[in-house]
Protein backbone atom coordinates (compact mmCIF):
# COMPACT_ATOMS: atom_id res chain seq x y z
CA UNK A 1 0.00 0.00 0.00
CA UNK A 2 0.98 3.28 -0.46
CA UNK A 3 1.41 5.66 2.37
CA UNK A 4 0.54 9.34 1.35
CA UNK A 5 1.37 12.75 2.70
CA UNK A 6 3.49 11.56 4.82
CA UNK A 7 6.53 14.05 6.79
CA UNK A 8 6.92 12.79 9.88
CA UNK A 9 7.81 9.23 10.76
CA UNK A 10 7.78 8.32 14.53
CA UNK A 11 10.14 5.09 15.46
CA UNK A 12 9.69 2.42 18.83
CA UNK A 13 13.52 1.68 19.81
CA UNK A 14 13.67 -1.56 21.51
CA UNK A 15 12.44 -4.77 19.35
CA UNK A 16 12.14 -1.82 16.36
CA UNK A 17 15.53 -1.09 15.40
CA UNK A 18 17.59 -2.20 18.12
CA UNK A 19 17.62 -5.77 19.93
CA UNK A 20 18.74 -4.44 23.52
CA UNK A 21 17.52 -7.65 25.21
CA UNK A 22 21.35 -9.09 25.96
CA UNK A 23 21.58 -6.08 27.84
CA UNK A 24 18.55 -5.37 29.88
CA UNK A 25 18.61 -9.11 30.73
CA UNK A 26 22.59 -8.86 31.84
CA UNK A 27 21.17 -5.72 34.36
CA UNK A 28 17.59 -7.58 35.40
CA UNK A 29 19.74 -10.46 36.69
CA UNK A 30 22.41 -8.18 38.20
CA UNK A 31 19.43 -6.70 40.16
CA UNK A 32 17.82 -10.12 41.51
CA UNK A 33 21.52 -10.98 42.26
CA UNK A 34 22.06 -8.12 44.56
CA UNK A 35 18.51 -8.56 46.35
CA UNK A 36 18.74 -12.07 46.49
CA UNK A 37 16.70 -13.71 44.34
CA UNK A 38 17.61 -16.05 41.20
CA UNK A 39 18.30 -15.01 37.96
CA UNK A 40 16.01 -15.93 34.64
CA UNK A 41 17.10 -16.71 31.25
CA UNK A 42 17.48 -14.84 28.76
CA UNK A 43 14.48 -15.90 26.90
CA UNK A 44 12.46 -15.41 29.38
CA UNK A 45 13.51 -12.19 30.39
CA UNK A 46 12.70 -11.39 26.59
CA UNK A 47 9.16 -11.98 26.93
CA UNK A 48 8.83 -9.36 29.86
CA UNK A 49 9.94 -6.46 27.79
CA UNK A 50 8.40 -3.70 26.30
CA UNK A 51 6.27 -2.39 28.55
CA UNK A 52 9.40 0.33 30.21
CA UNK A 53 11.84 -0.08 32.96
CA UNK A 54 9.37 -0.06 36.14
CA UNK A 55 7.03 -2.76 34.52
CA UNK A 56 10.35 -5.31 33.54
CA UNK A 57 11.64 -4.90 36.65
CA UNK A 58 8.41 -5.58 38.37
CA UNK A 59 7.82 -8.74 36.12
CA UNK A 60 11.33 -10.08 36.89
CA UNK A 61 10.30 -9.49 40.80
CA UNK A 62 7.26 -11.36 40.14
CA UNK A 63 9.29 -14.28 38.17
CA UNK A 64 6.34 -13.86 35.43
CA UNK A 65 4.92 -11.20 32.86
CA UNK A 66 2.13 -11.19 34.98
CA UNK A 67 2.78 -8.72 37.75
CA UNK A 68 2.28 -10.45 41.68
CA UNK A 69 -0.16 -7.71 43.37
CA UNK A 70 1.22 -7.93 46.57
CA UNK A 71 5.15 -6.57 45.72
CA UNK A 72 5.66 -4.29 48.51
CA UNK A 73 5.78 -0.85 46.53
CA UNK A 74 9.31 0.25 48.58
CA UNK A 75 11.20 -2.87 47.57
CA UNK A 76 10.17 -2.39 44.20
CA UNK A 77 11.44 0.98 43.84
CA UNK A 78 14.88 -0.53 45.31
CA UNK A 79 15.03 -2.97 42.56
CA UNK A 80 14.10 -0.43 40.30
CA UNK A 81 16.89 1.80 41.26
CA UNK A 82 19.46 -1.10 41.57
CA UNK A 83 18.40 -2.05 37.82
CA UNK A 84 18.80 0.95 36.18
CA UNK A 85 22.07 1.86 37.92
CA UNK A 86 23.12 -1.44 36.07
CA UNK A 87 21.51 -0.67 33.08
CA UNK A 88 23.49 2.30 32.51
CA UNK A 89 26.57 0.60 33.27
CA UNK A 90 25.60 -1.78 30.49
CA UNK A 91 23.35 0.25 28.18
CA UNK A 92 25.09 -0.55 25.13
CA UNK A 93 27.35 -3.54 25.49
CA UNK A 94 25.89 -6.63 23.17
CA UNK A 95 22.68 -4.24 22.08
CA UNK A 96 22.60 -5.04 18.31
CA UNK A 97 21.10 -2.99 15.12
CA UNK A 98 18.00 -5.32 13.97
CA UNK A 99 19.01 -6.04 10.09
CA UNK A 100 18.79 -2.89 7.44
CA UNK A 101 17.97 -0.18 10.45
CA UNK A 102 20.58 1.86 9.88
CA UNK A 103 20.62 1.56 6.16
CA UNK A 104 16.97 2.23 5.71
CA UNK A 105 17.18 4.88 8.19
CA UNK A 106 20.33 6.97 6.11
CA UNK A 107 18.18 6.79 3.07
CA UNK A 108 14.51 8.21 5.18
CA UNK A 109 16.65 10.63 6.62
CA UNK A 110 18.66 11.80 3.06
CA UNK A 111 14.99 11.93 1.78
CA UNK A 112 13.88 14.80 3.75
CA UNK A 113 11.81 12.97 6.11
CA UNK A 114 11.56 13.95 9.70
CA UNK A 115 12.43 11.01 11.99
CA UNK A 116 11.57 10.81 15.65
CA UNK A 117 11.69 7.75 18.68
CA UNK A 118 9.13 7.01 20.85
CA UNK A 119 9.97 4.77 23.08
CA UNK A 120 8.66 3.05 26.81
CA UNK A 121 12.50 3.13 27.61
CA UNK A 122 13.85 6.27 29.88
CA UNK A 123 15.17 8.97 28.02
CA UNK A 124 18.65 8.90 29.75
CA UNK A 125 19.40 5.78 28.23
CA UNK A 126 18.42 6.47 24.46
CA UNK A 127 21.00 9.10 23.10
CA UNK A 128 23.55 7.35 24.72
CA UNK A 129 22.48 4.00 22.32
CA UNK A 130 21.76 5.87 19.38
CA UNK A 131 25.30 7.28 19.76
CA UNK A 132 26.43 4.16 19.61
CA UNK A 133 25.46 2.63 16.87
CA UNK A 134 25.49 5.65 14.43
CA UNK A 135 21.78 6.59 14.63
CA UNK A 136 21.86 9.96 16.85
CA UNK A 137 22.02 12.81 13.98
CA UNK A 138 19.23 10.85 12.18
CA UNK A 139 16.64 11.91 14.81
CA UNK A 140 15.61 15.74 15.40
CA UNK A 141 13.77 14.33 18.75
CA UNK A 142 13.56 11.93 21.59
CA UNK A 143 10.32 10.77 23.80
CA UNK A 144 11.14 8.49 26.52
CA UNK A 145 8.85 6.65 28.81
CA UNK A 146 9.64 8.86 31.49
CA UNK A 147 9.43 12.11 29.32
CA UNK A 148 5.67 12.71 29.64
CA UNK A 149 3.20 11.48 32.51
CA UNK A 150 1.84 8.55 30.19
CA UNK A 151 3.31 6.54 27.68
CA UNK A 152 1.98 3.73 25.16
CA UNK A 153 -0.19 2.64 24.71
CA UNK A 154 -1.31 5.94 25.75
CA UNK A 155 -0.83 8.33 22.79
CA UNK A 156 0.34 11.14 24.81
CA UNK A 157 4.03 11.23 23.64
CA UNK A 158 2.67 10.91 20.16
CA UNK A 159 0.45 13.82 20.31
CA UNK A 160 2.87 15.61 22.51
CA UNK A 161 5.30 14.85 19.06
CA UNK A 162 2.54 16.20 16.80
CA UNK A 163 2.50 19.53 19.04
CA UNK A 164 5.89 20.14 19.15
CA UNK A 165 7.02 19.57 15.25
CA UNK A 166 3.65 21.42 14.21
CA UNK A 167 2.21 18.73 12.52
CA UNK A 168 -0.98 17.17 12.26
CA UNK A 169 -1.70 13.22 13.03
CA UNK A 170 -2.21 12.24 9.49
CA UNK A 171 0.96 13.56 8.45
CA UNK A 172 2.67 11.26 10.68
CA UNK A 173 3.36 7.36 10.62
CA UNK A 174 4.02 5.53 13.51
CA UNK A 175 6.44 2.32 13.70
CA UNK A 176 6.92 -0.71 15.97
CA UNK A 177 6.98 -3.87 16.86
CA UNK A 178 4.49 -4.70 19.19
CA UNK A 179 0.62 -3.78 19.88
CA UNK A 180 1.35 -0.46 22.66
CA UNK A 181 2.61 1.25 19.57
CA UNK A 182 -0.52 0.38 17.11
CA UNK A 183 -2.86 1.09 20.09
CA UNK A 184 -1.18 4.29 20.82
CA UNK A 185 -1.62 5.27 17.13
CA UNK A 186 -4.85 4.66 16.52
CA UNK A 187 -5.81 6.60 19.64
CA UNK A 188 -4.06 9.26 17.63
CA UNK A 189 -5.13 9.61 14.87
CA UNK A 190 -2.42 8.10 13.26
CA UNK A 191 -1.25 5.10 10.66
CA UNK A 192 1.17 3.07 11.87
CA UNK A 193 2.96 -0.30 10.24
CA UNK A 194 4.12 -3.04 12.81
CA UNK A 195 7.33 -4.83 12.12
CA UNK A 196 6.45 -8.90 12.78
CA UNK A 197 10.38 -9.17 14.50
CA UNK A 198 10.81 -7.77 18.07
CA UNK A 199 9.03 -7.70 21.56
CA UNK A 200 5.07 -8.10 21.06
CA UNK A 201 5.04 -10.93 24.30
CA UNK A 202 4.30 -13.96 21.66
CA UNK A 203 1.66 -12.42 20.30
CA UNK A 204 0.55 -11.65 16.17
CA UNK A 205 1.41 -8.17 15.48
CA UNK A 206 -1.19 -8.72 12.34
CA UNK A 207 -4.25 -8.97 15.48
CA UNK A 208 -3.86 -5.36 16.97
CA UNK A 209 -5.16 -3.31 13.79
CA UNK A 210 -1.86 -1.74 12.23
CA UNK A 211 -2.31 0.10 9.08
CA UNK A 212 0.43 -2.37 7.30
CA UNK A 213 2.48 -5.26 8.57
CA UNK A 214 5.78 -6.01 7.34
CA UNK A 215 8.60 -8.39 8.07
CA UNK A 216 12.03 -6.32 6.92
CA UNK A 217 12.47 -3.08 8.19
CA UNK A 218 13.59 -1.78 4.73
CA UNK A 219 10.47 -2.67 3.12
CA UNK A 220 9.53 0.41 4.50
CA UNK A 221 11.09 2.59 2.12
CA UNK A 222 8.46 0.51 -0.59
CA UNK A 223 5.87 2.15 0.83
CA UNK A 224 7.56 5.63 1.43
CA UNK A 225 10.54 6.58 -0.72
CA UNK A 226 10.17 5.37 -3.82
CA UNK A 227 6.34 5.77 -3.98
CA UNK A 228 5.89 9.47 -2.69
CA UNK A 229 7.92 12.51 -1.60
CA UNK A 230 7.28 13.75 2.00
CA UNK A 231 4.81 16.72 2.20
CA UNK A 232 5.53 20.22 1.86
Amino acid sequence: MKFTNKNVLLFDLDGTLIDSVPDLALSINQMLAAVGMTPYPTDTIRSWVGNGAAVLTQRALSGSIDINPDLDATFVEKALSIFLTYYEQNVCVETTLYPNVKSTLQSLHSHGYRLVIVTNKPEQFVRPILKHLGLNDFFEMVVGGDSLPKRKPDPMQLTYVCDKLGVTPSSCLMIGDSKNDIFAATAAGMQSVGLTYGYNHGEDINSHGATLVLDDFANIIETLVSLTAPAE
